[in-house]
């Protein structure tokens, strides 16, 4: 009701779990709101499989589950946003506007908690910015791409590289920094300079 209300937003589906990607495929929508818990199926196990489309939607979580674990299995499996129901119905709609472009979109409170896991990880992460060294040239590509927030869908229509590509680039370059996670791959990425140049295609 309140997306639909919105004049330049279109709701063009809802549904089960179990019927997410079925519709998906039929409506093919730039957007796709998701919840973490549903009673027929995972929201995180139903967000792989979407991510897994040939031409996935942006994903954004739609919940009231907003733990560090869910926030950080989200991100690393490709949504591009983690919204909170109790969001303001204005912000939610420029929140989804945000999500279609590609941007992204956190709630403050999610922000506000990634900042502080962020500021943990930057005052140990100093060792480890040495080892972006490590990294091939578009390993490194793909670590300034996670800087900057994109999935992994994102990471391969900017490098022209499939999926399963892209998923074996972000496990190498996690490895190689020895981080657990794409949120602490993007700390380095900003403590080693690789923000301050511009993207590349």
């Amino acid at each position: 009701m309140i997306l639909g209300s919105a004049p330049d937003i279109t709701v063009v589906a809802t549904c089960s779990g179990t019927e997410a990607v079925s519709v998906v495929r039929t409506h093919r929508p730039n957007v796709v709101l998701l919840d973490i818990r549903m009673p027929d199926i995972d929201g995180l196990t139903l967000l792989r499989r979407l991510m897994a489309l040939p031409d996935a939607p942006h994903v954004a979580m739609l919940t009231t589950f907003d733990t560090d674990e869910y926030l950080d299995q989200a991100l690393r499996l490709g949504a591009t946003g983690f919204l909170l129901k109790d969001t303001d119905p204005e912000a939610l709609a420029n929140s989804v506007r945000a999500v279609a472009t590609g941007a992204g979109c956190l709630s403050a409170p999610v922000l506000r908690r990634l900042r502080e896991v962020q500021d943990r990880v930057r005052s140990a992460a100093a060792p480890g910015v040495a080892k972006v060294d490590l990294l091939t040239a578009r390993e490194l590509q793909v670590l300034g791409h996670l800087g900057h927030g994109l999935s992994n869908a994102e990471v391969g229509a900017r490098m022209h590289l499939g999926a399963a590509t892209v998923k074996d680039y972000v496990s190498a370059v996690l490895t190689k920094l020895g981080v657990a996670n794409r949120i602490q791959a993007a700390v380095l990425a900003e403590r080693a300079g690789l923000l301050d140049r511009p993207e590349t295609p």
